[in-house]
């Protein structure tokens, strides 16, 4: 038995992390201005935002992608206007992956991030309002430092989570070795080939340790951020 990663395999799980790494950061804006928005507004339609927002946890990843290849497509008129004015392709592309994997994690990162603000003392920031502190200043010296705990775990899980991301994927930017072939992506490659049991073992025994150091790094830094906000 091998246990060495041949290139492909290689070429795979560096796909893997950085279409992650690209969906989770760039989604992350997006999630706090959403986190903020839903903990501290009050106003009509909030509740179908949020419903709307958490769509992907519920809608089978394939629809997601699906949706995509209809919105984005090389030959959809949003797609094509983008390929051929700006020269950005998503679909058939590792950047389509990243935004495949970005709109499916979302959600893990806005409940994070909402539940940590909405558990945060709101008397906090009312007490700095009346001595004078503007929006700005109690969002960069007290909303953003205890929404950290949120942000922290948000990032660690949707990464882990856009690792096994596939069915989006695949449905978007197609199964490309060395372009789009991710690691669930690999996974399903080696499972359809002849004599590719071991291949696949072993590319799934890979996952199985990312995610669990993924669980426990997000743990172990969200615990730490929250002793670091109490002291």
């Amino acid at each position: 038995m091998n246990f060495t990663l041949t290139p492909a395999e290689t070429e795979a799980l560096l796909l893997s992390l950085k279409v992650s790494t690209v969906a989770v950061f760039c989604a992350l804006p997006f999630a706090l201005a959403a986190a903020l928005l839903l903990a501290r507004g009050r106003f009509f339609g909030r509740n179908l935002l949020n419903g709307l927002l958490h769509l992907p946890l519920v809608l089978p990843p394939v629809v997601i992608g699906y949706l995509l290849l209809v919105v984005l497509g090389t030959r959809a008129p949003l797609g094509a206007w983008l390929l051929d004015n700006l020269g950005i392709r998503f679909a058939f592309s590792w950047i389509g992956a990243a935004l495949a994997s970005a709109i499916i994690t979302f959600p893990f990162q806005l409940r994070a991030i909402r539940l940590s603000l909405e558990a945060a003392d709101p008397g906090l920031s009312a007490a700095a309002a009346t001595l004078g502190a503007s929006r700005l200043d109690r969002l960069a010296t007290i909303t953003l430092p205890l929404a950290i705990p949120g942000i922290i775990s948000g990032l660690i899980t949707a990464f882990a989570a856009s690792l096994g991301e596939f069915g989006a994927i695949i449905t978007f930017v197609s199964n490309i070795p060395g372009v789009t072939r991710t690691l669930p992506l690999a996974i399903f490659t080696a499972i359809q080939s002849p004599g590719g049991e071991w291949e696949a073992a072993r590319l799934c025994a890979i996952s199985v340790a990312i995610a669990i150091v993924a669980v426990l790094a997000a743990e172990l830094l969200t615990a730490r951020a929250r002793t670091a906000i109490a002291r």
